[in-house]
């Protein structure tokens, strides 16, 4: 009989150490993912970073804006948010620093998130952190040791790819066109060295719709990107422990052993089965935070794992959080055709420092769905909206009009069958983030 990776003595504890490595290289695969799925194919001159259809070279160095607020029409981002435009960039700084130059944003909040290629949301420019005056920011990799131009900020990377997600505030339709002149004049160019350039073409090594599967495959995509970005120091010894089962810089180009491979393509099931429904951590009343990181995961490489399986480019806690709900009050599934309300008492609504959303999605697609009002969110911008006369807030959460005229102001349609709720917070205060705030329960209404 063959042996097995659980029968085989050379084999003891290998398969649990495939499973380590695993959770460690997978945030990297995705990141890949989405770097060949979100760098633009064309730069701004419009020239084809790659000829063929399946190629896989893309521009890094170069903004890639969207112009409206997602709505139902929109497919490709999974629950999206329906309150910022989003502006996305990959930055390449293996040969030298990039400068990102931003306007002068008024009263608009904005951030430009920073992703390091491990999925650490390590830094943010904007409103929080560096204000809405003009500034220009020096963002470098990890082995850059020049000086810094007088009047730049500079923004160490820890990684030499790096992921910019941007949003910036659109207070409706009627705001877009004020939003999107600020987005045309945020600004990448290459650093003072000169060395960098803007844009920049790249090969992103694989296509959007490639799924971790095929061990080989794996490895292939993982080690090229631990060659180009390596792990912190620190880690340094228990990653090259995955060399074992093929994961490693120095892996990069050998055959896998077949018991190995196989080990491997069962690590890799294994681990996407088990993360990808993973519960978040609940918070009473139906609610639950998915992502609680600040700027780094450190050394978990499951937590770090599952986020990238499910919510890759979130943003941490500090900067914005992201608050679910797919049950009710009393565990049972959110139904369009239910009536449920969320009832904020008078001075205990969301505590933040910019702004926070409510916003239901189908549960199948992880879209928005058309309604017959257009309201696809309802929060502290929302205008129309009814106090009761004591200064509570009850919200109205269903698939069919509420016939109360209160309720009828706060709607906030939700698709016909199942779904779930998103209650954003963008700079939430120290309530929410140490977990002291009562979330209020989500209340399925009585016939």
């Amino acid at each position: 009989m063959k042996p097995t990776p659980d029968s085989d003595p050379q084999f003891d504890g290998l398969f649990d150490l495939a499973v380590e490595a695993v959770q460690f290289a997978l945030p990297l695969y995705e990141m890949a993912r989405m770097r060949s799925a979100t760098c633009p194919r064309i730069d701004a001159a419009g020239r084809l970073a790659g000829s063929a259809a399946d190629a896989s070279q893309r521009w890094a160095n170069q903004w890639l804006h969207v112009r409206e607020l997602l709505g139902p029409q929109h497919r490709r981002v999974v629950t999206p948010n329906n309150d910022t435009l989003y502006s996305n960039a990959w930055l390449d700084l293996s040969a030298g620093p990039i400068v990102i130059r931003v306007p002068a944003m008024q009263a608009r909040y904005y951030v430009l998130g920073l992703l390091d290629m491990y999925t650490n949301p390590f830094g943010c420019i904007g409103t929080r952190t560096t204000g809405n005056e003009a500034g220009a920011f020096l963002l470098h990799g990890p082995g850059w040791r020049g000086s810094v131009p007088e009047g730049m900020q500079a923004v160490a990377c820890p990684t030499n790819t790096v992921w910019i997600i941007g949003r910036m505030l659109a207070d409706g339709a009627a705001d877009l066109s004020d939003a999107v002149r600020l987005q045309d004049q945020l600004v990448i160019e290459p650093g003072p060295e000169g060395s960098a350039q803007a844009p920049c073409r790249i090969d992103a090594g694989m296509q959007p719709n490639e799924k971790p599967g095929d061990a080989m495959r794996f490895v292939e995509v993982v080690n090229a990107v631990l060659a180009a970005n390596p792990p912190p120091l620190a880690e340094g010894e228990r990653v090259a422990s995955f060399e074992r089962v093929g994961v490693g810089a120095r892996c990069a180009g050998k055959a896998l052993d077949a018991q190995v491979r196989e080990t491997l393509a069962r690590a890799i099931a294994h681990v996407t089965d088990a993360l990808s429904g993973a519960p978040a951590l609940a918070l009473g009343g139906g609610w639950a935070l998915p992502v609680d990181v600040r700027e780094s995961f450190g050394a978990d490489y499951r937590e770090r794992a599952q986020v990238a399986l499910n919510y890759i480019g979130a943003l941490g806690i500090e900067e914005a959080m992201y608050i679910t709900a797919d049950f009710d009050s009393s565990g049972a599934c959110l139904d369009g055709g239910c009536t449920y309300v969320v009832y904020f008492a008078a001075g205990q609504g969301p505590q933040v420092d910019a702004f926070w959303s409510l916003t239901a999605y189908e549960k199948a697609t992880c879209m928005l769905a058309e309604n017959e009002i257009g309201r696809y969110s309802l929060g502290d911008r929302t205008r129309g909206l009814r106090h009761d006369a004591d200064g509570g807030l009850r919200i109205a959460i269903s698939a069919v009009e509420p016939h109360d005229p209160v309720l009828r102001a706060n709607w906030l349609p939700a698709p016909a069958g199942r779904f779930y709720l998103a209650l954003r917070l963008y700079v939430p205060r120290e309530v929410h983030i140490s977990r002291r705030f009562v979330y209020p329960p989500v209340v399925r209404q009585s016939v």
